[in-house]
């Protein structure tokens, strides 16, 4: 897959670029960080300057972001409570309360993490459906979805460019990171589950 997407880069620069961040963003298991460092790295011997790449790249997650929100956006409040009436949901002790709860605290709580999250493997992009199911005010999702997108696109392709031919570096670094990031939202997720479960069976 990586050389594909090299080629692609090497072959259609700007445009490239732009289609497999939104593609990335869709499907997570794209490496954006392959991307946008060969990106980086790429200005150094074509015309495509740095700001390109960070322009294709924004707008791509944009694209692919508001993809996600609309599917996100189809798991209405009462959609959600009919699955949630489901009996193997119901075993698990799932409320339909717990959808109203859930969509309040995104509401009320989660507009920062549609900023933070771009900074997060994975998170980046599937943040992107729980704020469509949260109905977040559009424009509010695009401008947090922007901002939050154009520094992490600028970092890793500046990185990319930084480090020119060595560019795989960012790669492994980014891997690393990645691992790290997956670790602490197993054992954070694994501490919400707990505690979860022991305030369920106190009621």
């Amino acid at each position: 897959m990586t050389e594909w997407m090299i080629s692609l880069i090497n072959q259609f620069g700007f445009w490239a670029i732009l289609f497999l961040i939104a593609l990335e963003n869709v499907f997570p298991p794209i490496p954006s960080e392959v991307i946008l460092s060969f990106g980086g790295f790429l200005t150094l011997h074509t015309k495509m300057s740095l700001w390109e790449v960070v322009l294709a790249s924004t707008i791509g997650s944009v694209l692919g972001a508001l993809i996600l929100y609309y599917i996100g956006s189809l798991f209405t409040e009462v959609r959600l409570k009919k699955l949630v009436n489901n009996k193997f949901i119901k075993m698990l002790g799932f409320k339909e309360d717990d959808v109203s709860k859930t969509i309040a605290w995104f509401n009320k709580h989660g507009k920062g993490a549609i900023f933070y999250g771009r900074f997060v493997p994975i998170i980046r992009s599937l943040i992107s459906i729980p704020a469509g199911t949260a109905q977040v005010k559009l424009s509010l999702f695009v401008g947090l979805t922007f901002l939050g997108s154009l520094i992490w696109n600028t970092v890793l392709s500046s990185l990319g460019f930084y480090f020119g031919s060595k560019w795989d570096i960012v790669v492994q670094i980014i891997d690393d990171y990645a691992i790290l990031c997956a670790g602490l939202l197993v054992i954070a997720f694994g501490i919400g589950c707990v505690y979860w479960y022991k305030k369920r069976i106190k009621k």
